[in-house]
Parts: C-alpha cells; sequence; structure tokens
C-alpha cells in the first residue's frame, strides 16, 4: 500500500453491538465511494461475525487465537491480504469484546510503526446498557466478578468517544441515568446516545470519526493480573453444526429456538451470558440471532425469511461458566431442536477454553509525539 489508511477500531463489551455498528460503519463508507476493508478478531476460529459480515458483502479478514494486541503482526498481514487486489481506503478493526488495554497495544504501535500509512480514527468504545449500568452502579447481581467488570471500565477509560447503544430499547429515565453515571466516572470522555440496529444517532458518530487529529492517546494503567483473572472467568465455545431435515423447516425459527433453549439451561442453572449468537448458511440465505444478556429476550439480528432442508450452523457462546459444562449445555440445546423439527445435526469440532492471559507483541508506555 502507498496511500494512508484510515484505521477505525470501534471496541466494547461481548454484545455490545460492535459488529452491528461495523456494518453500518461500512455501508457508509462504502456509499461515498471509498474501498473498505473489516478486519475480525477472536480467541478462536470459526467467528460468527466473520461469517456474517462476509454474508453481507463485505471484504473480511479474521485474525484468531488471540487478541489484536497479542496478534499485532496478524493484524498487520490481515491488513495487508485484504489490500491485495485493491488497496483499501478504510480499515474497520472489531477486538475481542473481553480486551482492553488497546490504545496501548494496537492504536499507539500502529502510530509508532507504521507513522505513515495509517491515519487513527477517535477511537470510540460502545456501553451495552444492560450490564454496563449495573457495573457502572457496582450493583450486586450483574452476573460477573469485580474482575471481569474491571475489564469494561477500563475499555470506557480508553476510549475517545463513548457510544451508549440500544437507545431504541432504552426509556428517556434509563439514558439520562446512563449519561448521569458516566458524567461521574468518564467526564471528560466525549459521549453520543446510538442505535446500531436502527441508525439513530450515527450522523453524529459518522461526524466525529471524520475528525483528524492524535486519537488513541489514553494510556491506561491496567493491572494485568486483575486483567487476565476477569477473561479467564469467561467459558468460550465456538462450535459447527451441519443440520439436515427430511421436510423443508423455518431457518429464522430454528435459530431462534437454539437461543432460545440455550438460554433457559443457562439461566436454570444460575450462569450469565454476556453473549451467544448463531448464524445458519444455507444455500440461499442466511440469518443471524443473538442474545446480549440474560435479561432481554433472544433476538433475530439478520432474518434469512427462508426455508430449508439443510443448514450449516454456527454457535459462539461466551458465558461466565466452565466451557465444558457450556459445551453439554449447546450440543444437547441443538440436538433437542433438531429433533423438533425432525433434523439430524452432525457436529464439527467445538473450541471450548477460557481465554489465556494476555501478553501483546507491543506496549507503548507512552504516547506518540
Amino acid at each position: 500500500m502507498d496511500h494512508t489508511v484510515r484505521f477505525v477500531m470501534v471496541g466494547g463489551f461481548l454484545g455490545a453491538g460492535k459488529t452491528t455498528t461495523l456494518a453500518r460503519l461500512a455501508r457508509h463508507y462504502t456509499a461515498q465511494g471509498l474501498n473498505v476493508g473489516i478486519v475480525t478478531n477472536d480467541q478462536a476460529a470459526d467467528l460468527v461475525d466473520t461469517k456474517s459480515l462476509r454474508s453481507q458483502g463485505f471484504d473480511v479478514g479474521e485474525v484468531a487465537g488471540a487478541c489484536f494486541c497479542c496478534r499485532f503482526d496478524d493484524l498487520i498481514s490481515t491488513i495487508d491480504k485484504l489490500g491485495l487486489e485493491k488497496a483499501p481506503d478504510v480499515i474497520l478493526a472489531e477486538p475481542v469484546g473481553s480486551c482492553t488495554d488497546l490504545v496501548a497495544t494496537v492504536i499507539q504501535p500502529l502510530k509508532q510503526l507504521f507513522r505513515s500509512r495509517f491515519q487513527i480514527a477517535p477511537y470510540a468504545v460502545i456501553l451495552k446498557p444492560s450490564q454496563g449500568r449495573k457495573i457502572l452502579k457496582n450493583e450486586p447481581g450483574t452476573g460477573f466478578s469485580p474482575k471481569a467488570a474491571y475489564i469494561l471500565q477500563k475499555q470506557l477509560e480508553e476510549a475517545d468517544l463513548i457510544l451508549i447503544n440500544r437507545i431504541d430499547e432504552l426509556s428517556p429515565e434509563q439514558l439520562t441515568e446512563l449519561h448521569s453515571l458516566l458524567d461521574d466516572q468518564y467526564p471528560g470522555t466525549p459521549r453520543l446516545a446510538v442505535s446500531a440496529k436502527t441508525g439513530a444517532g450515527f450522523e453524529g458518530y459518522f461526524e466525529f470519526l471524520d475528525q483528524v487529529g492524535d486519537f488513541g492517546r489514553r494510556i491506561l494503567d491496567i493491572d494485568y493480573d486483575i486483567y487476565a483473572e476477569g477473561e479467564a472467568e469467561l467459558g468460550w465455545l465456538n462450535s459447527s453444526v451441519e443440520i439436515s431435515a427430511v421436510r423443508d423447516f423455518t431457518l429464522d425459527s430454528l435459530l431462534l429456538e437454539v437461543i432460545s433453549g440455550l438460554k433457559q439451561r443457562l439461566v436454570q442453572d444460575g450462569l450469565e451470558v454476556a453473549h451467544l449468537k448463531v448464524i445458519g448458511l444455507s444455500a440461499a440465505a442466511f440469518g443471524v440471532a443473538n442474545l446480549v444478556t440474560r435479561d432481554l429476550p433472544p433476538e433475530l439480528s439478520l432474518p434469512s425469511h427462508t426455508q430449508t432442508r439443510n443448514v450449516d450452523l454456527v454457535v459462539n457462546a461466551r458465558v461466565a461458566c466452565d466451557p465444558e459444562i457450556l459445551g453439554v449445555h449447546v450440543e444437547q440445546t441443538v440436538r433437542d431442536v433438531c429433533a423438533k423439527h425432525d433434523a439430524t445435526p452432525q457436529f464439527g469440532n467445538a473450541q471450548m477454553f477460557r481465554p489465556g492471559r494476555p501478553q501483546p507483541t507491543h506496549r507503548m508506555a507512552t504516547a506518540a509525539q
């Protein structure tokens, strides 16, 4: 690449709405005639977000195995591959939702090691209202320990901009309360209220992103022991299943049944959901359903509007529990749903683990001058 690329990273906790936000940003920049590349990120391969964004027609690369901070060289090589056919004007990057300290380990290394190559846009972090409110109020019953809550708090601390998402689901009183909590705890950080689903408030976000300046300077004072222990509390599962049936079934119904059944099992066990996502890919269409907290109903975020007999299903689950227990719940839920539709599941390899300690490739102690 011989031209400067605008690098736009969007952070936020698991289930905050990063993928929906990136898709909306990608459509915005594409409509301006710009070439857009997207880089997704996960602790393991087989990511619903990657498949979903590719199915929407975007040019997507994936960094798997750890966060961008620990796979910095992979981030650069993935961007290189996205530019093989046509150099992107904009790179949209979505880090793992359980990661923080991204200014020191991703943005500053880009600025200091690749100064002439990337122009850094303001770094926005999305606040997930359901769990964010409880954590900001330090309420009991958030479902996450103080060490896991520490990650969300540090994510907000390093942001150039905080996006309060899902305003289409918030009452005026709830939104006012969130603004007040953020005023108290992050008084120097600009803030916008948006809905990634409907696009409300995004004109303001587009304007904010168009600013040119020295962004990504908020290097954290962070305790990596607390950070690592907070991440390790989450059970991680990425699982793929081939489903075949003797008669047509409604793909969207099946996706919602999988999420609903899994939610019911997890809630019965008293387990806190950080995020559940499932994508169904048929020959003709695809659909996505997800759950961002046990306090809300499952959502069909991208309906397929299709009937099919065969589908490739990918389940991503992030839950505060032993990953082996999570694996049992996912497999039994899929089997139960398939039985209702006279369908047969064929399970592929499931990846189940707890995230390891973050070990950044680079960590800049001071911001570039």
